[in-house]
């Protein structure tokens, strides 16, 4: 008579496990959530209304549209030169990322040339390194082609994106099948009809989700603009929040005036600098997915 054994795994489970992972889920999300809820509701009211009512109780749209004015009309109207600086930077580079990472990543999976491993080894140490670490040796250089102040001092080092390149790298690595790519060649395209007419379509989630990774990256990237562009005119929305931040009186007692900006004003500007990303990533999520599960299964 043979006794079966089954093996226990550890791990939380039962009631009293469910309840602590939901306690520990529910803390993560309040942790997150509350100061976003707390940024939404700080739109909505006066700077009095900000100091003395309840943090969590929504304030008014009158107040609402007063923030709006007041912001927009800062400096003449310098945050709608911000955000549009914003768009040309990011944009630029991420067209530039596009032409330059996607065919760098199949060059480098699927194509045999000298020095191939080593550029790929470099890919991946620059990679690694932080950016900011790269401003200064950027700064020098473009400075000595007379580029500062322009937008091409952003674009160009922003386009620069190592990262895209691994992305495709590992893409074309594992998802492309190679007989398919034979197959294209015996029937007699050259190796860019190959990659533009077969293996630039089978790659769009991964097309996709460089692009969303570079737009995001160069939106949100402060550093680099600022030191730049030494003009407020070429200020992107983010070093822009700066002049903001500096012209609000309970950071800077100094700043009080014609210009001064209100708390609730630096939450609407704060809100307008996240806002096209969050509008960005809802119309993209499907493609975000299909990209970031790209390349789990090898031919």
């Amino acid at each position: 008579m043979t006794t079966a054994t089954t093996e226990r795994r550890p791990g939380l489970g039962g009631w009293s496990g469910r309840t602590i992972v939901g306690v520990l889920l529910a803390i993560f999300v309040l942790f997150f959530a509350i100061p976003i809820v707390w940024l939404l509701l700080a739109t909505t009211k006066s700077a009095r209304g900000l100091i003395v009512d309840n943090p969590f109780a929504p304030g008014s749209l009158a107040d609402l549209r007063a923030n709006w004015q007041q912001l927009f009309a800062f400096q003449d109207g310098a945050v709608t030169t911000w955000v549009a600086n914003s768009a040309l930077y990011a944009v630029g580079a991420l067209v530039i990322t596009l032409i330059a990472g996607i065919p760098a990543g199949y060059a480098l999976a699927l194509t045999r040339f000298r020095f191939r491993r080593l550029l790929l080894i470099v890919t991946l140490i620059v990679m690694l390194i932080p950016n900011t670490a790269l401003v200064l040796p950027i700064f020098l250089e473009l400075n000595t082609l007379g580029l500062i102040g322009s937008p091409l001092s952003v674009i160009l080092p922003m386009s620069f994106f190592p990262f895209g390149v691994y992305l495709t790298y590992i893409y074309f690595s594992t998802s492309i099948p190679r007989d398919l790519l034979s197959a294209a060649r015996i029937d007699g395209c050259t190796e860019f009809q190959v990659f533009a007419r077969v293996a630039l379509p089978l790659a769009a989630p991964i097309v996709a989700l460089v692009a969303f990774f570079s737009f995001v990256q160069s939106w949100n990237n402060f550093f680099l603009p600022f030191v730049m562009l030494p003009s407020s005119d070429g200020y992107p929305i983010q070093v822009g929040l700066t002049s903001l931040l500096a012209s609000t009186p309970a950071f800077n007692p100094s700043s009080a005036g014609t210009q001064s900006v209100q708390l609730p004003t630096l939450a609407l500007a704060t809100v307008i600098s996240v806002l096209p990303v969050l509008i960005v990533f809802l119309f993209s999520q499907r493609f975000l997915v299909a990209g970031m599960t790209a390349g789990g299964t090898k031919e």
